[in-house]
């Protein structure tokens, strides 16, 4: 018997009722849960970090600092420390605690082997970046057997000649001669710094004399003492006794040096590009800017050398915020944070599209650099280099006072540098 057509479309209607008292039951039961987003946000990290830099460079770090915690301030809560540590003397104070050391710091290029060797350095994660965005000859003072350990931060360590242009001629500023008789003239002083083997080098560079590492990176080999080839090491200590007779030599650090810019006494000088905006204050639209002079020395005219490098950032491997730590040391180094550098410190950036951008194309400073770049020498040198050298110089600039045979003098200079 076939059933009535009613009973037939009760059940599809009972099934139809049925889903929709279960679907109104599963709504109702939803409105008691909490939407989910409404779950508390987790808690923003306190992140610590301590900088180390120059002295002089404190109140741009703070300023780069602040932009760096004002980028990633919805991602943490900044503790950052801004400490004076100077560049030269940052791997020792480094390596007396790495634990307790900066967790970003500033140095010269030539620690980079130290400081990778001691653990301080880690390979960067993000070379390949770091490679393609700065100068090849910062990548080179930042690596160690083509492993990059540090940012570029600046290529710009090298020296050259400053000069007021109201007492010299171009044609002066060619020789150290030139430079010195005109400012003897004046009854002003030409000044370099003959307390500092950096510099002392100049002399020596040019020469076939050779100073450099040994291939333990620690010692150093030095042959400025020799007696043999087209010029002696005597030669050289003689020409610097020339150079320091004259009364318008003076032997000044650089502190020294740009005081005696500002009193008037000093019409020109050896430095750096750190100096370049003090020295422009001074001097104005004078300030003259150019390659190392030639120095006579056995009756030639030899061209004065100068050593190189960059300055460096580097993340400290034993950080506690290891992460933050190489992100901070990126944006110290980022082409805008370069560019800054420049126009606040007058420093040559390592970034390859900050320096090749006109501001610093046409500056003064910048243009000595590269025009001595041809006669300069990456620094690497072991620490044993630089009181002996120091030392000899002196004697030099005070024209040698001991009276002691010059030779025996390069003799003792040399077994101080090359010693074990």
């Amino acid at each position: 018997m076939k059933k009535p057509l009613v009973h037939l479309m009760k059940k599809p209607l009972v099934h139809l009722l049925t889903a929709l008292s279960i679907l109104l039951l599963l709504t109702a039961c939803g409105t008691d849960t909490p939407p989910q987003d409404s779950a508390p946000a987790p808690a923003k990290q306190t992140v610590s970090l301590t900088v180390w830099g120059a002295e002089e460079d404190l109140p741009l770090l703070e300023e780069l600092i602040d932009s760096f915690q004002t980028r990633y301030a919805s991602e943490a809560d900044f503790r950052i420390t801004c400490q004076p540590q100077s560049e030269s003397s940052c791997k020792d104070a480094l390596l007396g605690d790495l634990e307790a050391g900066a967790d970003v710091f500033a140095f010269a290029d030539d620690q980079v082997a130290a400081l990778a060797a001691a653990g301080a350095l880690d390979p960067l994660e993000d070379a390949g970046t770091v490679r393609a965005a700065s100068l090849s000859a910062a990548v080179d003072a930042a690596s160690v057997n083509g492993t990059l350990y540090a940012y570029p931060l600046t290529a710009d360590n090298g020296y050259f000649l400053y000069y007021n242009k109201a007492y010299f001629t171009e044609e002066d500023v060619q020789t150290l001669d030139g430079l010195l008789e005109a400012a003897a003239r004046a009854g002003k002083r030409f000044a370099m710094d003959w307390t500092s083997g950096w510099y002392v080098y100049a002399f020596f560079g040019n020469t076939g004399l050779e100073v450099g590492l040994n291939d333990d990176g620690l010692t150093n080999y030095c042959t400025w003492n020799s007696t043999d080839g087209p010029i002696a090491g005597v030669d050289v200590a003689e020409a610097m006794l020339d150079i320091a007779a004259s009364p318008a030599f003076a032997s000044r650090t650089d502190e020294e040096f740009l005081a005696g810019v500002r009193d008037g006494s000093v019409i020109a000088g050896i430095s750096g590009v750190w100096n370049a905006v003090a020295i422009q204050e001074v001097w104005g639209d004078d300030m003259g800017a150019a390659k190392l002079p030639t120095y006579t020395c056995k009756g030639q005219q030899i061209q004065m050398a100068s050593f190189s490098g960059c300055k460096l950032i580097g993340a400290n491997a034993y950080s506690q915020e290891p992460e933050w730590a190489a992100r901070l040391a990126e944006w110290i180094t980022s082409e805008e944070s370069q560019r800054l550098r420049f126009q606040q410190r007058g420093q040559g950036p390592a970034n390859s599209a900050a320096a090749a951008s006109e501001e610093v194309q046409e500056s003064a400073a910048i243009a000595a650099l590269l025009e001595q770049s041809e006669f300069s020498q990456l620094q690497r040198v072991g620490g044993n280099f630089w009181t002996p050298v120091s030392d000899f110089a002196i004697s030099c600039a005070q024209g040698n006072p001991s009276g002691a045979s010059l030779q025996a003098q390069l003799d003792h200079m040399v077994e101080g540098v090359t010693a074990r």
